[in-house]
């Protein structure tokens, strides 16, 4: 082994954490999962908030197990990137782990903004209650109308007016609009029409109820409607809010997008390891209980093939992504941009790989709602588009394997 990967390991104190993260999604949410289904379809909306969801974050608030992100922050638990990363795989095993730890998208992205480049006013009236987990928030920025994996197509008007901004635009695929306790969205939109073109786009801090802000539609995700948290069509109409919700400054959109995207792309990358570990753990059960063709599931070749083969990919992207993980604690995220590019691409297409053949050695039971492939496979598979699609990162790792071919030439 060599001495890179002999410290892709937690540390002393995450390890401790590791464990009980890994008993409480155990014996605490995994468990609770149909009773938070069976809550959620027979309140009178489906955007409710199932009570069991408040219990288990009450659970495990009063664990400790609480705000686990956050590295180099007093507000979090003190763990680097590597870190959370083992833990980030623990609650990627269900799709409602995140939150019970209050460790879920887009507020841990959200979060990390306000605690990076937010400004003391900002921090006491909406990271405190988003820390506390007394409300959760949205993260507008993909739009309708033009193609929103170049950023700089980003549309909607920031527009100075006195002592205030007025946005007007169209977002959808608003992650987490849909929830009723969503009461602040990070938007980003242009600010200048001229200048450098990296240097027109700003973010703000938009208050749900603010007058303007309409909530149009929920989209659904392969026939998933994901509540009651939700991914929504928004509209911001003639939206005024004060000229303090500006973040850093006008036209620093771009430079608050890389330092919230990194550890972004590792959370979403560690989870998708954990969605793949649980797949691949049903696929198992699912062949050792069934019989065909005379002998057990299990003893077919391609079942076998299938088994291996997941547990070699889970294990190449696990490293890759920790690998990503300690370069970004030890040499910044901007440094580690290709290893968080590979990690980005890999992780999503090896978890719908697992996912994939799960759903085969399930049968006709894989593409039902009586086992949990299938909506990982819907989650696995926006993930090969959300933070940036897949050519996005693939350009981006191409240009920099050029670059280095033509420095070691001169």
């Amino acid at each position: 082994m060599s001495k890179e990967a002999g410290l892709l390991r937690p540390s002393k104190n995450a390890e401790v954490l590791l464990g009980r993260v890994k008993k409480f999604v155990t014996d605490v949410v995994i468990p609770n999962e149909r009773v938070y289904e069976q809550q959620l379809n027979s309140a009178s909306t489906r955007w409710s908030i199932p009570p069991i969801m408040e219990e288990m974050k009450e659970k495990a608030k009063k664990e400790g197990l609480w705000n686990l992100f956050l590295p180099e922050s007093e507000y979090g638990a003190n763990l680097t990137n590597l870190d959370y990363a083992f833990l980030c795989e623990e609650m990627g095993r269900s799709l409602i782990a995140p939150e019970v730890f209050n460790c879920g998208a887009p507020d841990t992205g959200n979060m990390e903004v306000l605690v990076r480049y937010g400004t003391k006013e900002q921090k006491d009236q909406w990271l405190v209650p988003l820390l506390e987990g007394k409300i959760r928030s949205c993260f507008a920025m993909t739009e309708p109308a033009v193609a929103s994996s170049d950023a700089t197509n980003i549309s909607t008007s920031i527009q100075r007016d006195g002592d205030h901004y007025i946005i007007n635009g169209r977002k959808w695929w608003t992650s987490g609009a849909g929830d009723p306790r969503c009461k602040i969205a990070i938007l980003m939109g242009k600010s200048k029409s001229d200048g450098p073109i990296h240097q027109r786009q700003s973010m703000i801090l938009v208050p749900m109820d603010a007058p303007g802000v309409k909530v149009l539609r929920p989209l659904d995700v392969f026939g998933y409607d994901d509540a009651p948290h939700g991914h929504c069509e928004v509209l911001f109409e003639n939206v005024k809010v004060p000229a303090s919700n500006m973040l850093l400054g006008e036209g620093r959109g771009f430079e608050i997008a890389q330092g919230r995207l990194g550890p972004g792309r590792i959370h979403h990358c560690m989870r998708c390891l954990g969605m793949a570990e649980r797949g691949l753990e049903a696929m198992i059960q699912r062949v050792k209980s069934r019989t065909a063709f005379g002998k057990p599931i299990a003893n077919q070749g391609t079942i076998r093939e299938a088994i291996a083969l997941s547990r070699l990919e889970i294990d190449q992207a696990r490293l890759l992504t920790l690998r990503a993980a300690h370069m970004m604690d030890t040499i910044g995220n901007k440094n580690a941009k290709a290893e968080i590019a590979m990690i980005k691409v890999v992780a999503p297409n090896v978890c719908l790989k697992v996912l994939d053949r799960a759903i085969q050695a399930h049968g006709g039971a894989g593409v039902s709602g009586d086992f949990p492939v299938a909506r990982f496979w819907a989650q696995a598979r926006t993930l090969r588009l959300a933070d940036g699609p897949d050519e996005v990162h693939l350009a981006q790792i191409a240009r920099i394997e050029l670059e280095k071919s033509t420095r070691s030439k001169l």
